[in-house]
């Protein structure tokens, strides 16, 4: 009579995990990388940053009775204004965020602060009516 095997041999068992290893080593971090999340967090983060000051600008402005396109002081920093709003330029949004750190801004009319090629938050005033704020998304 044949006698039967009675369970896996220590080098089966051990081959079972080995490849295991490589599969989970290879397929992880396809799942697990997060980096693109937190810069689109990011990009969002600034949005509402930008949103906020934008807004504490134009109330700053409005309560003081000051002319729509004077300077307003924000913290002992003067922000320049225009339609109600600060202006797409580094003395006018950028002085108002003050913390941009991450993002590089350029542009004057429309204001771009980019984190990573096509990865980037657009701050527009045109003078007229609100600023505007939107982003592109599909580098990050």
């Amino acid at each position: 009579m044949k006698k039967q095997q009675a369970g896996f041999t220590l080098i089966e068992l051990v081959m079972v995990l080995i490849i295991l290893g490589i599969l989970t080593a290879t397929a992880v971090p396809r799942f697990v990388d997060l980096s693109g999340n937190a810069r689109t967090a990011s990009v969002q983060g600034l949005m509402g940053a930008l949103r906020s000051a934008a807004t504490i600008a134009k109330a700053t402005q409005l309560s003081q009775g000051i002319a729509s396109n004077l300077p307003v002081t924000l913290e002992g920093v003067s922000v320049a204004m225009s339609g109600n709003y600060p202006q797409a330029v580094a003395l006018g949004i950028d002085l108002a965020l003050s913390d941009l750190v991450g993002f590089t801004p350029s542009g004057a009319g429309p204001r771009t602060f980019t984190l990573r090629t096509s990865c980037t938050v657009v701050y527009a005033n045109t003078g007229t009516g609100a600023a505007t704020i939107t982003s592109n998304l599909a580098g990050c």
